[in-house]
């Protein structure tokens, strides 16, 4: 115990001054397979945690639902609050334990019920443990396998950007990224890096379009983007993996294999984004006064 003590305090020292070096830091985007086993799941969430601590990521980010089935491929056709749970609750308090544990910064994606509504969450938890807040998808899909509107809410919480130990982080689930005006709002709020909880299955858009989209995105708005993919088949679907980061020239700096578990661990220098195209001169010249977003009656 005191040599575990000792080393967590180790890991703990050399993540704060990895952070202090140019404001520069290791991110890790745990892509996991997920079963009807929800306690395995979250066993396997906290263990690539570890993992992720090991190799000196100060920021580790999920997948979205990442620690039960996905729900929404089959329609809801009856009560379905009972598949959810309270934010702080279980799941979440057991990753605030391990984020407090390591010093990391952990962004998780899970079902939330809030007074009786259900919601596609990502809770924040900052290093040293605290809940800082709960990111909710916003625009919510309906379609083949991906039947959202009978499961999620609409998410209320806005485009928040939370001041986490390793930088200014905003989250855009899933369905969110499609929608510039979100990640607009979250660069004009001064996010640095944007996590994208993810559940894209294989084929499901033309080849290189997710990684397009984010590269855009990035370049736009002079942020990194950080999307973590499900993997893994369950039952009709099968999702594809390949997380990746975008940086704010609009690179892909690192991806992840398709079809298996891998924590993909990259360095992050956010003195890249006020050296940005975007935070130099496409903010400073924006003229939202001459085309606001209202839509045409």
């Amino acid at each position: 115990m005191a040599f575990y003590t000792w080393a967590a305090l180790l890991t703990q020292a050399w993540q704060e001054s990895a952070l202090l070096d140019n404001h520069k830091m290791k991110i890790a985007l745990i892509q996991q397979h997920a079963t009807e086993d929800l306690e395995a799941n979250v066993a396997r969430g906290l263990k690539h945690i570890d993992q992720a601590a090991s190799q000196g990521a100060a920021m580790a980010v999920f997948a979205e639902l990442a620690f039960t089935p996905f729900y929404p491929q089959y329609l809801a056709k009856d009560d379905i609050s009972h598949l959810a749970e309270p934010v702080p609750g279980s799941t979440t308090e057991k990753f605030m334990s391990k984020a407090k544990q390591h010093h990391m910064v952990v962004i998780i994606n899970l079902f939330e019920l809030d007074n009786g509504k259900t919601y596609d969450a990502s809770p924040v938890i900052d290093a040293d443990g605290t809940l800082l807040g709960t990111t909710r998808m916003v625009h919510i899909a309906d379609y083949e396998c991906f039947y959202e509107k009978s499961y999620y809410a609409e998410g209320d919480h806005g485009a928040p950007v939370y001041d986490t130990a390793v930088g200014k982080v905003g989250v855009a689930i899933c369905y969110d990224r499609h929608f510039p005006e979100f990640t607009r709002a979250l660069g004009v709020n001064g996010a640095e890096i944007v996590v994208v909880p993810q559940a894209g299955t294989v084929g499901e858009w033309p080849d290189g379009l997710y990684e397009a989209e984010l590269q855009v995105a990035s370049f736009h708005n002079g942020y990194f983007c950080a999307l973590a993919n499900r993997v893994g088949v369950e039952d009709q679907m099968e999702f594809a993996g390949e997380s990746f980061i975008t940086d704010p020239d609009g690179k892909v700096i690192a991806q992840s294999p398709s079809g298996e578990d891998h924590i993909l661990i990259a360095d992050i220098d956010f003195t890249k984004v006020a050296e940005s195209h975007a935070r130099k001169m496409f903010f400073r010249d924006r003229r939202p006064d001459i085309y606001p977003l209202n839509e045409k009656s």
